[in-house]
Formats: structure tokens, sequence, C-alpha cells
């Protein structure tokens, strides 16, 4: 049995930021969220076993169990990580990588429990697990909208209900993002750690989506007092301009490499320190103040959610959409 990994998220999503719940402003998760914490785990063949058992979703604010059916479930998280307005394949690929994710968060809570949970298998907590909307909530974010998105997405996921992403009969770390800078990146350039079926591929799409290159400012004081809160000891040169220099980049263009004061970190230390859309940047300084030029929104590993969009718009199914974002994975039909 193969080592694997998991990511303690959510890009989600962003976001597994995983895919934020969005409609057109993505963050993301997941398999998601921005930066999991990945972890070597060995599953036990039997831990793999999908059933069709409600999942048991903690809501943070009450401190309450729900159990959530796997449709019901599958529907909020698609609800709450990707817009109603992209195309049927791209959100049925979605809800493969959200039962996909479900169905590994479920059996890591199994073999490695997280107290925090008591016994639920995840939270309704978008920063540490993949989005999801109760029907209630749905209603809400829909308004008007809500019969017309609803049963779009629910026709959706009952196409592709029975089936999830495995690599080596396990549900796979299925990690998606907004958008890329034009080819995803690999785990082991935003995580650190390697995921065989993680790797870059190509996402020409994502440079024609709205949002795809934005700009930060910032003023002087401000990144100061940002680079000494989190990089502790931190020494900072009298002039601003030689604050933040980046160094190299992976060839999808994520920065590797930043000399923060006399401190080396990575882009992505830099990007969360401040709130950067993506980890793909320049940095300028002029008069008193730094402009962070992004390009993509979220971690840039696994699928990208324009991208899968744009895929559906040229004809592409879903299979080929997961295909075309994780390497050498199976679709499983579960039984």
């Amino acid at each position: 049995m193969k080592i694997f990994l998991t990511s303690a998220v959510f890009l989600g999503l962003s976001l597994f930021v995983p895919a934020i719940p969005s409609i057109a402003t993505q963050k993301t998760t997941a398999a998601v969220k921005d930066s999991p914490k990945i972890k070597e785990y060995i599953f036990e063949k039997e831990s793999a076993d999908i059933s069709d058992e409600p999942y048991l979703v903690l809501n943070c604010s009450t401190g309450e169990i729900t159990e959530v059916s796997v449709r019901d479930y599958v529907i909020g998280a698609v609800a709450a990580e990707m817009p109603a307005s992209f195309g049927e394949e791209a959100l049925k690929a979605q809800a493969v990588a959200a039962h996909t994710y479900a169905e590994r968060q479920r059996n890591m809570q199994k073999k490695f429990p997280d107290k925090g949970l008591g016994n639920a298998d995840f939270s309704d907590d978008p920063n540490k697990y993949q989005g999801f909307f109760t029907n209630e909530m749905i209603r809400h974010y829909f308004g008007d909208n809500y019969e017309t998105h609803y049963n779009k997405i629910a026709a959706a996921v009952d196409e592709v209900l029975p089936y999830i992403i495995t690599y080596e009969d396990e549900p796979i770390i299925a990690a998606f993002h907004s958008m890329s800078s034009g080819k995803t990146e690999s785990a082991e350039n935003v995580w650190g750690t390697a995921v065989d079926y993680l790797i870059p591929a190509e996402s020409k799409w994502d440079k024609e989506a709205a949002g795809y290159t934005s700009e930060v400012k910032v003023s002087a004081d401000f990144v100061k007092s940002r680079l000494e809160k989190v990089f502790e000891g931190v020494q900072l040169a009298d002039s601003p301009e030689k604050w933040i220099k980046t160094g190299e980049k992976s060839d999808s263009g994520t920065v590797l490499e930043v000399t923060a004061g006399d401190k080396t970190v990575t882009g992505n230390d830099i990007r969360e320190t401040f709130g950067l859309r993506s980890a793909d940047f320049t940095v300028e300084y002029s008069d008193g103040e730094f402009t962070f030029t992004t390009h993509g929104y979220g971690h840039g590993v696994g699928m990208s959610q324009y991208g899968a969009d744009d895929m559906a718009k040229n004809g592409n199914t879903w299979q080929e959409i997961i295909n075309h974002y994780y390497n050498d994975c199976e679709i499983t039909k579960t039984e």
C-alpha cells in the first residue's frame, strides 16, 4: 500500500483560501484550502470503503453535530464552492471533487480522529474544510434565483453522485482553486510535499477570467508592521524598496523564494501575510507605497474552477475535466 498524503483543509479551496463560497469571486479549497498542512498516512484497505451513511457535520457556531445525507452535503458543497452560473459539466466535476474530499476526510477522521470534532466527520468551518451550505443557506444565498440555481446544481450532483476520484484505490486529495495563472501548480511547490497526481496542468483559459490580474496597494508603514509581526526578529533596511525582493519562480508562476528583510521566505508566506489572491505576484515600491500585482486566484493546485468552466463551454465532459487536472487518477463508481 502506497503512503498517501492529506491536507488539513480545502482548497478548497478555497480555497479549498479553498475556493471562497462564491459567485464569481471564488476562494479555494481542499480539498481545498489555501495552506493545508500535508502529512503522511497509510490507509488500510477497509478504510476506503464508501457508504451511503450520512456525513456528521459539526456546526461551529452551535456546537451541534448534524446528520447530512451524502446528496445534500455534495449539493451544499457545490453551492458554496462554485458559481451556479458555471457550465453543467464543470458543476459535475466540482461535485465529484467535493464527494471525494468528504469521503477522504471521513476516512481520515476514523483512522486519525481530531478530538475537536467530537464524533463529527468534519465541521462547517470553511477555514479548515471545504465550504458547505445547508438548504436554508442556499435559499438565502440565491434569493429569487434559488429554484433555478438549486435545481441546476442538484441535477448535476444526481448524475455523478456514485463517483469519486481515486489513486491506487484511495480517495485523492481533491484540491481545487478558483483560477491558476495559466498553468496549475504542483503540491510540492505550494505545500512542500510532492503528490503524484497533483502536478502542473495547462489551464490557459484562466488568463481570460475576470479578476485574473489584480493589484493590492499598501503603505510602507503597513508593510513594515506586518513583516515585523509575521516574521519575528526580521531586520529591515532603512530603504523600504529593499524590504521585499522576489526571487525564483516556478514554471507555473508561483514565487518560490522571497527576501523579506534579512529573512528568506516563500511566496505563499508573503501571500498570506498581505492577503494576496495568489503567490504569482510582483511587488514594486514608489512614493511610500507598495504595489502587489497578482495573477490567478487561490493556491493553484489541482482543478482550476474557471478552467473547468471553460473546458465545459468548449464541449469537454466532466470526466475529461477531472482527467485533465488530476494526473493518472481513476474515476471510481462506488457501491
